[in-house]
């Protein structure tokens, strides 16, 4: 995951890492999504084999072939109406260790997921926007009723970027875990009780049994 590794740090670093035929549409046609989805678990499953990226400890990266996804789903493919919060106060967003990322709430996205009006809160990163390439990056931690039983119970992460007007697509699908989940070694921030959402999301990563 190209961004996962810039919130969940090594504890030793962090103590001491559609086509148009006649009609114009916004829609992207499903098979596109699914498309996507699955490049998006093929360069997931990839880092997790790079010995150098990979979260895993040792005894894990030798029989390592895949994580566990749910089936990828375009239900979890949600437009969102973004709400920005440009005076917000930047606050300190604890994580699972004495470490604190440097936060800003950017909005909040409202939006519709298995038949209810739901939001979340959206992060950015104030240490991040400091370098180019990841200036319109945005964070997105939450929880959800999988946790503990299909999901890592202390919830999953999206990455997101600043999009041009006040829709804000969220895809589900791309769901990931903190490093934590696969490694005690990490430092990776909790996920603020706000972003709760009171229905199962199955979709992205589940959870990883060391078993």
């Amino acid at each position: 995951m190209k961004y996962i590794g810039l919130f969940c740090l090594l504890c030793l670093f962090s103590c001491g890492k559609g086509k148009r035929y006649h009609d114009e549409s916004n829609e992207t046609p499903k098979s596109a999504l699914v498309a996507d989805i699955l490049k998006f678990q093929e360069e997931l499953d990839a880092s997790f084999k790079d010995p150098e990226e990979s979260p895993l400890p040792d005894k894990y990266k030798k029989d390592f072939e895949g994580l566990d996804y749910f089936e990828p789903d375009t239900t979890y493919v949600v437009k969102a109406k973004l709400v920005r919060t440009p005076d917000a106060e930047p606050f300190f967003m604890p994580t699972t260790t004495d470490r604190k990322t440097n936060e800003v709430l950017y909005g909040i996205a409202h939006f519709t997921l298995n038949g209810e009006e739901r939001q979340l809160e959206i992060y950015q990163s104030l240490d991040l926007i400091q370098q180019e390439q990841y200036k319109e990056y945005l964070f997105l931690p939450f929880n959800d009723a999988t946790n503990g039983e299909e999901t890592y119970g202390g919830g999953r992460y999206i990455d997101l970027s600043i999009p041009e007007g006040d829709t804000l697509v969220i895809d589900f699908n791309k769901a990931y875990n903190p490093y934590c989940a696969y490694n005690k070694k990490y430092s990776c921030p909790l996920v603020p009780r706000q972003n709760y959402l009171r229905t199962k999301v199955r979709a992205g990563v589940k959870d990883f049994h060391k078993d």
